[in-house]
């Protein structure tokens, strides 16, 4: 990847359009024989990648398990090692939270504990969105302060949540208050250094409060919180690339990461024909679209593998409504690799496609992890997958004489 000088130097503003089209957590690993994208029937996918160029990514580094934050700036061109982005500050910004430079963000799970306060759930059964609100409602208004730190909580989708610490002398980063696994114990969040002691007192205190207030609403009976952070300073899009970008998601973690970055969040339904709608009514608006699929991570997380074979054919239903666009580029791929066999984010490199009229085609047979690991892209850093967005948009002058 080129240092963000030179990218902003080569960088020029054009007509031509992008796409990028991202099913969240989509690599997986076979289950007799075969991974969910090599059993999904998905046509209009594969004969896109028989027009296409194809390799694999690695969103971090190889062997490193990625975040879903990380590494979606990985492929949005931003260095994720250099641009740390909480998930509490993803989160907030997905539900369009205005932070200031006082705050300190945290994604929430609902979660279930047993009686010796062992986590049995960390999604609680993936509770109804309904009843996280009604929760949230009751959390906010027994715990509007801790000490001299005012405190919001707001609902997300199902088991999600995101409080808001704001006071002074709230130092960041945090570690996680969640042991990551069941059957373990419930965790408390340690401060990274002395600066951060008061910030992880106040952290504490607020657990253990809504402990109690949730004793009665199992199975979300406690709390688990990651990401705790402030907000970070990132460069925009179109400072970095000339773009004028545009976001379609349904889940506000992926909107928050899109607008750190300057994308505009587009309005729309919670179905992939909503994502795939709003695209085509805001085509004339926009030069750069990520579209997001979530529901390939849900289920991979899950370990449900034929759901996620079952989204990944929905997607594949709704693609001609995107060939119809023609855009100069399109590029499929996964952030991470979600394998519903391991029932979590995994090491294993990310299937990629880029379809455009100035690339040589691979004569891929479909897209899978194993076509794609025949691409004559072979295997890449995801960092460097928008600089060949931008290269086949014709959006990057030469660099040199």
């Amino acid at each position: 990847m080129l240092p963000e000088k030179e990218l902003m130097a080569l960088s020029v503003k054009t007509e031509s359009k992008i796409v990028l089209l991202i099913m969240d957590g989509v690599g997986g690993l076979p289950v007799n024989g075969k991974t969910e994208l090599a059993t999904a029937k998905k046509p209009n996918l594969d004969k896109l990648a028989q027009s296409s160029i194809g390799g694999l990514t690695d969103p971090i580094s190889l062997g490193i398990t990625p975040g879903s934050g990380p590494s979606h700036l990985a492929i949005f061109g931003y260095d994720p090692l250099r641009y740390e982005i909480g998930r509490g500050i993803l989160e907030a910004a997905g539900i369009g939270f205005e932070l200031t430079n006082r705050d300190l963000a945290a994604r929430g799970n609902f979660a279930t504990m047993d009686d010796k306060e062992i986590i049995t759930d960390r999604r609680a059964g993936r509770i109804a969105t309904e009843k996280n609100q009604q929760i949230c409602a009751e959390l906010q208004e027994k715990i509007k302060k801790i000490d001299d730190v005012e405190v919001f909580i707001r609902p997300g989708k199902e088991h999600r949540f995101v409080i808001i610490f704001r006071g002074d002398g709230l130092n960041g980063p945090l570690t996680d208050a969640d042991p990551q696994k069941e059957g373990l114990h419930i965790k408390f969040t340690e401060a990274s250094s002395p600066e951060s002691k008061k910030a992880s007192e106040i952290v504490n205190k607020f657990i253990r409060e809504a402990n109690v207030i949730l004793k009665s609403h199992h199975p979300a009976n406690t709390i688990l919180l990651r990401g705790i952070a402030k907000v970070p300073h990132i460069p925009s899009m179109e400072e970095l690339f000339k773009l004028k970008p545009a976001c379609i998601a349904t889940y506000p973690m992926y909107k928050g990461l899109a607008s750190l970055v300057g994308m505009k969040i587009l309005k729309t339904g919670d179905t992939i024909a909503d994502e795939f709608r709003t695209l085509k009514e805001n085509w004339n608006d926009h030069d750069f679209f990520y579209l997001h699929i979530k529901k390939t991570d849900s289920y991979g997380e899950d370990g449900n593998f034929a759901n996620k074979v079952h989204i990944i054919e929905e997607l594949d239903q709704n693609l001609p409504q995107l060939m119809e666009l023609n855009p100069a580029v399109i590029a499929v791929t996964g952030d991470h690799s979600t394998p519903a066999l391991m029932k979590g984010h995994s090491w294993h490199p990310n299937p990629f496609i880029l379809h455009s009229q100035w690339e040589r085609h691979d004569n891929l047979k479909s897209f899978s992890e194993d076509e794609c690991a025949r691409g004559l892209l072979g295997r890449f850093p995801a960092c460097d997958a928008m600089q060949l967005m931008l290269a086949n948009a014709l959006k990057l002058n030469k660099f040199g004489a």
